[in-house]
Formats: C-alpha cells, structure tokens, sequence
C-alpha cells in the first residue's frame, strides 16, 4: 500500500480503446485510480456502474476516474460499452501497475485485491480505501475524498 502523501506513480496503460494513456498527463486535476480484479464479475460491475452513477459528482469538482485491471484492451472495451462507462479502464495484464501501487491480494489471496486510490491535483496521495466485496463503498469514501481537497 501506499502511504498518504506519496506521489501519483508514474506508468502509460492502454485504455478500453487501444489509446496509451500516460499517469503523469493527470497532474493539475485530481485523480481516483481503482483497482478491481476482472470484468463482468458481479461486484466489479457493481463497483463499475457505482462510479457511473455518481460520475457527475466526481465531474463537478473536476475529477478524472481510472478503473485498471488485468483484462486486455477487448475485454475493457466490451465491459466499458455494455455498462456505458464515461471513463477509462486502463488494461495492466502482466500486473506492473498493480504491483507498483502496492495493491495486495484479494478475498482469501486468491484474486486481485480492490483498491482506490485518490490523488490531490498535485499527484499526492490523499486516500486509500481496501474493501474487496463492498463495492459500492469505494465512491463514497472517493467523494468524501475529494470534498476535503
């Protein structure tokens, strides 16, 4: 895990559309980064739709959210468009990105653990929430974040 404070990891992803999207490009806004362990599993749609749902309140206070997993680009796309997503899902298949934020294991060490991470517009970390099965709790604590920058 990281530590409250530390700097926004610098890495480049690709998104549900193949584009390569750089960590450093977000600097100046403030950021939510979730981890997830796959799509199309129950509570990471859960989680998915969750962040849809509230995405206007994380537009007002002019906020990016980054949802990243291991699926590849056509999973992220499929899942992206099927759930009408309006934000990116960035693929990190050999689990760099997840290893380098520190994200431990999930449920029982077997699958990837769910975690969310919010920066300030300076790229320091302001919060970081585990919770691997109650979903929808990641964007209120997000929000509740994001309020007190």
């Amino acid at each position: 895990m990281k530590d409250i404070g530390d700097s926004l990891p610098e890495f480049s992803l690709k998104n549900q559309d193949g584009k390569l999207v750089h960590s450093q490009d977000w600097i100046g806004d403030p950021v939510v980064v979730y981890f997830y362990p796959g799509d199309f599993t129950p509570v990471c749609t859960a989680q998915a739709c969750s962040f849809r749902n509230q995405f206007n309140d994380f537009e007002d206070y002019k906020v990016r959210v980054i949802g990243i997993s291991h699926d590849d680009v056509a999973s992220h796309k499929k899942f992206s468009t099927e759930n009408q997503l309006p934000f990116d899902i960035l693929s990190d298949p050999k689990n760099e990105v997840r290893d380098l934020f520190g994200v431990p294991k999930g449920v029982f060490g077997l699958i990837s653990g769910r975690v969310t991470y919010v920066f300030d517009a300076k790229g320091k970390l302001a919060l970081q929430y585990k919770a691997d099965l109650r979903a929808k709790e990641h964007v209120k604590k997000a929000l509740k974040a994001i309020r007190l920058l």
